[in-house]
C-alpha cells in the first residue's frame, strides 16, 4: 500500500454513501490499530470535522478521539501507535551491594543448600534477617546453580590454565637458548587428511617441518624430539598454541628434556607470527608447486630436500638476505649446528643419525 491511492465505499445511515480517496504516505510496519485510528480521522475530516458524529459512528468516547487526534498532529501516523504501558517508576530490588556479596559467598560455600537454609545461615553468621526471595534473586542473577559436569570441566580447565605459561612472560627476558614457535597445518586429500607439523626459530629463522597421519600429542612428541636433535639439544623454549597436539605427551616430553613450554594468548595470532609466515612460505614455495603427496613416507623426503634449500640456500630478508645457516655461522660461531657443511645438515634432516636409538636411550 506504500505510495498508492486507495478508494473505498464507506456506508452511512439513511442511504448516504460517500466515496473517499486517500493517500498512504508510508504504512509499512504500521499496526492495524494505528490504521484503524487513521480511519477515525479520515472520517472526521470527510464529514465536516464533526467530532460528536465521528464518535457515535465508531462507538468511541470524545476523550479517546481527541487524544489520538492530538498525537497525530504532533507525530503523524507513527503517533497513532500504542505506547509502552510499563510504569514510569519501576520497583527496584531492595538489596544492598554488601548483602549481595555476602549471599554470593555463602552460596558458593554451600552450593547445594536451598534459599530457605541459606536465609537461616545468613542470620546466624551476620546477625541480620534476610528474605529467601532476596537470596533467590541473587542466585538467579549470578547463575549460582549446581551443574556437576560443567563444574568439573571448569575446574579442570582452570587447573590446566594455571599451569600454562604465557609467552608474554618472555617479553623482557634475555633468552639463553633457542625459542621455536610450533604449529600444525592440516592438508586435505579426497580420501584422507594429513597434518604437517611446522617449527621456526624466532630470531634465527631456522625452519623444520614433518608430515604425520594423526594430529595427536604422540605425533607432537615425535616432532619435538626430532627438532631437539636437529639443533644439537639447544632447544630451550617451545612456543605453541592451545591445540591438543601440544598437550599430554608433548608436554611430558618437554619436561623430560628440560624444555620450557610457553603458550600463545587466546585469539592472538600475532604472538606466533613467525611460524604463521613460515606456513605461508611452505604453502607457496613447496606445496602449491606440485609436491603434495598423501603418504608421509614419500612426502617427508621431498619436504626434507626443500628444508635444506630453505635453511641453506634461500636468502631471508629478515636476516639481511643471509640464509639461516650463514646467519648462525656469523652470529653464533656455529653453536647451533656444529655440522655446518651442507652434507652433514642433510644427514641430520634425513634422520640417518640413529634417531630411534637415541630416542630409546636418550643418555
Amino acid at each position: 500500500m506504500r505510495g498508492r491511492y486507495v478508494g473505498r465505499f464507506i456506508p452511512f445511515p439513511r442511504k448516504e454513501r460517500v466515496y473517499r480517496v486517500r493517500r498512504y504516505e508510508n504504512t509499512e510496519g504500521v499496526s492495524r490499530q494505528a490504521l484503524m485510528r487513521m480511519d477515525w480521522l479520515d472520517w472526521y475530516r470527510g464529514h465536516g470535522e464533526n467530532a460528536a458524529l465521528t464518535c457515535r459512528h465508531f462507538g468511541i468516547s470524545r476523550k479517546t478521539f481527541y487524544k489520538w487526534q492530538g498525537r497525530f498532529e504532533v507525530a503523524g501516523l507513527r503517533g497513532l501507535e500504542d505506547g509502552s504501558k510499563a510504569p514510569r517508576n519501576r520497583r527496584e530490588p531492595e538489596i544492598s551491594r554488601e548483602e549481595e556479596i555476602r549471599i554470593i559467598q555463602l552460596r558458593k560455600k554451600y552450593l547445594r543448600y536451598g534459599k530457605e537454609k541459606l536465609a537461616i545461615l545468613y542470620e546466624r553468621i551476620y546477625g541480620e534477617k534476610i528474605s529467601a526471595w532476596k537470596i533467590y534473586r541473587v542466585i538467579r542473577k549470578h547463575n549460582l546453580y549446581w551443574h556437576p559436569a560443567w563444574n568439573e570441566k571448569l575446574r579442570k580447565k582452570r587447573l590446566w590454565a594455571e599451569k600454562r605459561k604465557k609467552i608474554t612472560e618472555l617479553k623482557d627476558k634475555v633468552l639463553e637458548g633457542l625459542l621455536f614457535q610450533m604449529d600444525t597445518k592440516a592438508v586435505w586429500f579426497p580420501w584422507c587428511k594429513r597434518y604437517i607439523f611446522t617449527a621456526v626459530e624466532k630470531k634465527l629463522k631456522l625452519g623444520f617441518a614433518r608430515m604425520y597421519k594423526s594430529c595427536g600429542s604422540l605425533s607432537g612428541r615425535d616432532f619435538l624430539f626430532r627438532l631437539y636433535l636437529l639443533v644439537n639439544k639447544q632447544l630451550v623454549y617451545s612456543h605453541t598454541d592451545w591445540g591438543s597436539e601440544f598437550g599430554k605427551y608433548f608436554d611430558q616430553e618437554c619436561r623430560r628434556l628440560g624444555i620450557q613450554h610457553y603458550f600463545s594468548r587466546a585469539k592472538t595470532p600475532n604472538d606466533h607470527a613467525e611460524v604463521e609466515r613460515f606456513n605461508r612460505t611452505l604453502k607457496e614455495e613447496f606445496l602449491q608447486l606440485g609436491n603434495l603427496v598423501a603418504e608421509p613416507d614419500q612426502f617427508n623426503p621431498l619436504l626434507t630436500e626443500w628444508l635444506i634449500e630453505y635453511n641453506c640456500n634461500r636468502p631471508h630478508e629478515a636476516l639481511g638476505y643471509l640464509t639461516p645457516i650463514e646467519f648462525i655461522s656469523q652470529t653464533r660461531a656455529g653453536k647451533v649446528l656444529p655440522m655446518s657443511p651442507t652434507d652433514a645438515i642433510r644427514r641430520t634432516f634425513h634422520g640417518t643419525i640413529g634417531w630411534q636409538k637415541i630416542h630409546d636411550n636418550p643418555a
